[in-house]
């Protein structure tokens, strides 16, 4: 990179973060009691996905460690959002799902969150939206490429 893009650089990646830390400070206070913004990630996930994922596959694709994921699925376990079942096939593994509770959960959280992100979309526009989408997806697989 040349000395002369570092600016847009700083720029760009300043404007990321915080946009991330604000986003993400209105919406944990917006989420339904007791639930967390990465409880609501993996509940998201599982539910969009629709099939058993194994507590490594959701650490990878959340970019945590194992021992965080298992952390946050504990938490959902005990709350009842997921079901963990030993694979098996291989007693070492476990396989986990979106409980029937996980997705009224999941479901209380987008119609607690979907406000507040649309009235930031209506504020910004569509078409600025639209077009800012390209460039944060690609920005999203360039820094996750290992």
């Amino acid at each position: 990179m040349s000395e002369e893009n570092d600016p847009l650089a700083v720029a760009l990646f300043s404007e990321v973060f915080m946009a991330d830390q604000l986003a993400r400070n209105r919406l944990s206070k917006a989420l339904p009691k007791a639930m967390e913004l990465s409880h609501f990630s993996v509940l998201n996930h599982l539910a969009r996905a629709n099939e058993e994922r194994s507590p490594a596959q959701l650490a990878k694709t959340f970019h945590v460690t194992r021992g965080a994921m298992t952390n946050t699925l504990n938490k959902l376990e005990w709350a009842g959002h997921v079901h963990v079942r030993p694979d098996w096939d291989d007693a070492r593994r476990k396989f986990v799902s979106i409980s029937p509770a996980g997705r009224a959960a999941r479901e209380a959280a987008l119609q607690a969150i979907t406000p507040i992100i649309g009235e930031v979309v209506e504020a910004i526009g569509g078409d600025k939206v639209r077009a800012a989408l390209p460039v944060l997806r690609e920005l999203r697989i360039r820094l996750g490429e290992d």
